[in-house]
């Protein structure tokens, strides 16, 4: 009796806050944006837009960005200097550089090395949160959940080639869970007002089974009532980082990878951070660069950065461990994703499909940060357990294609007087003077968490922006004009050239797989992908059953900033997050190509060989003993 009476008191919960948030809609559910997008925009930024959506615009060198950041001197400094070249590092960088500041950034590996290439791929409002704000009555959460929902619709739009909408399936095994999830993810469109995707809807059990095949009718002691299929946003994050930070450099702002800060440079009299001394790890030269105001934007390593201002700078970070594994294609349908909404240790896991791959996840532990997290087998185990419940598959350790570990930096303000509570919400605060820090958020609020370091930076530095933030409409590189079509150009106009063992040089067709690879991977720059591949004989597919072209070695090289096989094989392509054998079989051309574009010798080669192979180990599957 008291196991229905508190079934219905949940659903008398979701329904009351369903009629409060509908009937306070307009002050609710069509908030003002946070963003000033449009106030201050003329024609120089117009301009900006332009350069940044020219499809034949080059990004500057690396060696012209480096020449940039060492010319920031003492009389002549950055206005912003950007550690860490995450998705907030980046975006921190793209939302200066459009205000007409003066920019670098620097990242101790590549951009998206850290968690922002090791997410769930979701660009989320927060399911669980809103639940969480429904049931604990707390507006703080129901306030993350309507902030993330808008953003969610900007991440979509900014970047369309990179980000899409996913609908995911809530099964239901009795009929209560069918009226309480469908009567939750109803509130969930209510709350994204008009930046909702598409409406949620329920069901049947044939028709769930038509729209997930793998799905399984009956779960522990249960027989399924149906399925409810809510939408929210997919995206391929490391490409969308490396995005951003192309983004960036055509704007204006100086962007360099492999590039480490050593120490602060700090004012003697006043004692505020006025630069910082940079080590470039490729070279090995250290420089000093000058800027008004330093952003700490390490991600999980932010707090090491804070105690190089200060050696007793209190933590803020709580890091967390997320663990997300890679299974073959039919593991889900591929316009399809399904919640496990109940898990042992009460979190949701997700089954996605991700670019021809299944991927699942995530856990949440508590971990140590290091550079290069390992995800353990019995959170791999974890994964398998939960979603084995709900699959007519059978889920074997033997199929995961490639698993690995994430850290959330969950973060504390170090000046709030009460730090019990961990938020979800992001941290700016400046609690050393000309250095700022912003951590915490989720990729989802990435261009939002940017704005306000940027803000927080202009206070700090007392700088002069020629115009207010323009990030919340402003395409990315290779998104302005992008439609998903586009694809079919490549396809009827490009081939691939190929050159056999033998040394011949044969075309090949440009297949629809690998046409609308290169037009999500690269939006409306594609074409000077196949153009290389056609041109430069450099057609052949670099890893068997997967799309990824050797041109697009050579393209990242001149254009991405890809300076390492790990670069290209993690972020430039996914291939080491979805299949780490053909990863791995992949490498030695892939850098054979990389030599050829950066000059390497026999011993760099040999050595991009060991690094990549120790990196690859770093992802369990279980092909990694093969290396």
């Amino acid at each position: 009796m008291s196991a229905t009476a508190t079934r219905l008191r949940r659903i008398a919960a979701v329904a009351t806050a369903a009629v409060a948030v509908t009937a306070c809609s307009g002050a609710v559910l069509l908030p003002p944006s946070v963003s000033s997008n449009d106030r201050g925009v003329g024609p120089v930024v117009e301009s900006m837009r332009r350069t940044i959506s020219d499809p034949n615009a080059i990004v500057p060198s690396r060696s012209v960005q480096e020449s940039t950041l060492i010319g920031a001197s003492s009389t002549s400094p950055l206005d912003i200097l950007v550690v860490g070249g995450g998705a907030t590092g980046c975006g921190v960088a793209l939302d200066a550089a459009t205000r007409g500041l003066r920019i670098g950034l620097v990242e101790r590996e590549d951009f998206s090395s850290g968690t922002s290439s090791r997410s769930t791929k979701l660009i989320h409002g927060g399911v669980r949160y809103l639940e969480k704000a429904v049931f604990n009555l707390d507006y703080g959460q129901l306030k993350l959940v309507f902030h993330a929902l808008e953003e969610r619709k900007q991440v979509i739009e900014n970047a369309p080639h990179l980000c899409h909408a996913l609908p995911c399936m809530t099964p239901c095994f009795n009929w209560f869970e069918v009226v309480y999830y469908w009567m939750g993810l109803k509130m969930y469109d209510l709350v994204a007002g008009r930046h909702i995707l598409h409406l949620s809807r329920y069901y049947s059990v044939q028709e769930s089974i038509e729209l997930f095949p793998t799905l399984a009718r009956k779960g522990k002691d249960k027989s399924l009532r149906g399925t409810v299929v809510y939408y929210d946003g997919q995206m391929n994050d490391s490409r969308l980082t490396v995005g951003l930070a192309c983004s960036a450099a055509l704007a204006g702002a100086a962007v360099l990878n492999h590039a480490e800060v050593v120490s602060f440079l700090k004012d003697e009299g006043s004692e505020r951070i006025i630069g910082a001394k940079i080590r470039d790890n490729l070279s090995g030269q250290e420089f000093e660069t000058y800027a008004e105001v330093v952003v700490n934007a390490a991600g999980p390593f932010c707090d090491s950065v804070r105690k190089m201002a200060n050696k007793d700078a209190q933590p803020m970070i709580c890091p967390s461990s997320g663990v997300h594994v890679v299974l073959p294609d039919y593991y889900s349908p591929e316009g399809m994703g399904l919640i496990v909404p109940k898990t042992k240790d009460g979190r949701v896991v997700f089954m996605l499909p991700w670019l021809g791959r299944t991927v699942a996840g995530t856990t949440d532990s508590n971990t140590s940060i290091t550079a290069l997290p390992e995800p353990h087998e019995d959170e791999i185990q974890f994964i398998l357990d939960a979603i084995c419940d709900y699959l007519n598959v059978k889920v074997r350790r033997t199929d995961v294609l490639s698993a690995w570990s994430g850290i959330r930096p969950l973060a504390m303000d170090p000046t709030a007087k009460n730090t019990e509570s961990i938020s979800r919400d992001h941290v700016v605060c400046e609690d050393f003077p000309g250095l700022v820090t912003i951590t915490g958020g989720k990729w989802t609020t990435y261009r939002s968490m940017a704005e306000d370091a940027v803000n927080a930076a202009i206070k700090s530095g007392k700088l002069s922006p020629r115009n207010e933030c323009i990030t919340g409409n402003l395409r990315l590189v290779g998104g302005d004009g992008w439609e998903s079509s586009s694809f079919t150009v490549l396809a009827q106009q490009y081939v691939r050239m190929k050159k056999t063992h033998g040394g011949k040089v044969v075309p090949g067709v440009m297949d629809t797989a690998s046409a609308k690879h290169l037009s999500h991977a690269y939006g409306t720059l594609a074409e000077r992908v196949a153009t290389i591949a056609q041109n430069e004989t450099l057609g052949k597919r670099l890893a068997h059953g997967y799309p990824y072209l050797e041109a697009e070695v050579a393209y990242c090289a001149r254009n991405e900033y890809c300076e390492s096989a790990i670069d290209f094989i993690a972020r430039r392509s996914s291939l080491a997050f979805l299949d780490t054998d053909a990863a791995g079989r992949a490498l030695p051309r892939i850098i054979e190509i990389l030599a050829k574009e950066h000059n390497w010798d026999r011993s760099r080669q040999k050595q991009e060989m060991q690094k990549a192979r120790e990196f690859l180990e770093t992802f369990k599957s279980l092909f990694s003993g093969r290396f």
